[in-house]
Order: structure tokens, then sequence, then C-alpha cells
């Protein structure tokens, strides 16, 4: 049963260009301090677009050594072939991962059709529970519910969902699909709360403020609405902010993360949105309350 927050990770790079694991253990061991439920890796924020293959398999594999079955590891499948997703979910498995979030090929304006016809061969050769990261407004390519529903009826491990959407679209989701899935949603914690209300098992935020969104989370299962608000609420400009883009997001995210993990300085891989005097002004002041990591 997977729930919670799970905090997926940002790529740090040496001075290289290079993946830095040792910065990469350093977020791992950040994020299992301050409560997260599970961890993700190699979906946007860890900017897999711009990973190698062979870079992809290290960081999934260095992920799981990190971890050690301490958490529940979902590893994001961007591959994009069916060859390819089935052997990154090999690798998934042999990392330890309890699960992975399938992302669609990138060829857009298909049918509906053939987007399940690749998802459904890609799960029917998964062993592990498989999520479909259903992203049209950032990836571009998305499922209908209807589309969703076909899926799992045909494929009954495709049993989770990454939904990239609002909270009132996610309970219209949850609904027209009969609960067959557990959803989380993404959008780096946006209507954390209403998420939760609309029926969302839990998010896959960045790391940056994951330490609130742990308490949020917490606060809303134990019936303390009123507390589970103010504590979003204190953090709502500062995500609002991120969320702007996903290029302001890793430009920001990232370096909001390097600060509170004591992490002096941010090497990008290009092509990368650089910080601006204003933008970097902006993040001090709407995350002057957040401590260390």
């Amino acid at each position: 049963m997977f729930n919670g927050i799970y905090p997926i990770l940002y790529a740090f790079f040496d001075s290289t260009g290079r993946i830095d694991r040792s910065l990469m253990r350093n977020q791992i061991e950040g994020c299992l301090r301050h409560g997260a439920h599970g961890l993700a890796v190699m979906g946007l924020a860890t900017e897999v677009g711009k990973l190698q293959t062979q870079e992809r398999r290290q960081l999934v594999e260095w992920v799981g050594e990190d971890v050690a079955g301490r958490l529940p590891l979902a590893v994001t499948i961007g591959e994009p072939s069916v060859a390819g997703q089935v052997e990154m979910i090999r690798t998934a498995k042999s990392a330890g991962a309890s699960w992975v979030i399938l992302q669609p090929p990138p060829v857009a304006g298909l049918a509906e059709i053939e987007y399940l016809r690749f998802f459904g061969a890609v799960a029917d050769k998964s062993e592990l529970p498989v999520a479909i990261q259903n992203a049209a407004q950032y990836i571009g390519i998305g499922l209908s519910n209807a589309g969703l529903k076909t899926l799992n009826r045909n494929h009954p491990n495709v049993s989770l969902l990454k939904g990239e959407a609002p909270a009132n679209a996610i309970r219209s989701l949850i609904e027209d699909t009969d609960g067959v899935f557990r959803v989380f949603n993404g959008r780096g914690g946006l209507e954390l709360t209403d998420n939760l209300r609309a029926g969302c098992v839990g998010m896959i935020p960045a790391p940056e403020c994951h330490d609130v969104q742990v308490k949020v989370y917490e606060a809303m299962k134990r019936g303390d609405e009123a507390e589970a608000e103010r504590l979003y609420r204190s953090i709502l400009p500062l995500i609002t902010f991120l969320m702007s883009s996903i290029e302001n997001f890793l430009c920001y995210g990232k370096r909001l993360t390097a600060r509170r993990l004591g992490i002096a300085e941010v090497h990008a891989r290009q092509p990368s949105q650089a910080p601006t005097p204003f933008g970097l002004e902006m993040l001090a002041r709407l995350s002057k309350e957040l401590g260390a990591l």
C-alpha cells in the first residue's frame, strides 16, 4: 500500500557536469530525516531528459543502494520504446524499486488507442506495480479518464496514477474510474489539502519543502484540518512561485533544496534557466522560515 509524501529527487551535478553521487546521497538522507513516506526519482525534477541512458541506469542503481529498502521507492520510466521501458523497469526492480511510473513515448498526436497499447505492452512485462504519469500539461500527452479505466481493466497491474492536474479534475478522474487507482498528484504540492480531500493517497512534490508537506499530510490524516491548512498556507506562496514553469521549478527549487541541505554551489547541466538577482531575492523571502534539512 503506497501513500504519503514522496519527494522526487533533483539531479545534482558536479563541476565537471557528472552526476554527483555524494550530493544525491545527501538529498536522500535529508528526505529520510524529515519524514518522507517514500521517494521517487527519474521524473521531470531529475531532469531525466538531459541524462543519457547509462546515466539513468547508474542513477537508479545508486539511489536504490542508498535508500537500501528503508522507504518505498518509485522510479519514473521515460524510455521512448516498449523494449527500452521494459529494460529500465528491470533495472529499477534490481535496484529495489517498489513501483514504477510510466511516461508516454515522445510521439504526440496519435489516437489514444496507440498510447493504451504502448502502456499495456510495457505493463504486461512489468514485475512491479505500474502507475501512469498523466501529465498532458507538462509532457503534452495524456489519457482520458475512460482510457485510463480501460487500461486498468485490461492490465490490472496498472493500479496507480500520478496525476498532474487540479484537485477538482483529480476528483472527477477518481469518480470516473470507480476508484480503481491509488492516485498521487504532483504539481509541486499545489492544492495539497484539497487533493487529499479529493481522494489522493499522497503527493509527489520535490524535496525543497517536503518536511512541511509531510506535516500537512499527517495533520489531514488525523483529522486536524485547521492545522493542515495553516501549515499549507505557510508554504503556498513559495510553491506558487516555483511552479510558474518547469524551468523555474528546476532553477529555484533545486537551489532552495541545496541551501537547506548545506550544498554550497549548484552546477547546472545545460540548457537550463539561470537565476536572476530578483528571483533569488523572491526565493529567499518566500522560504525564510524554512531551516536546514
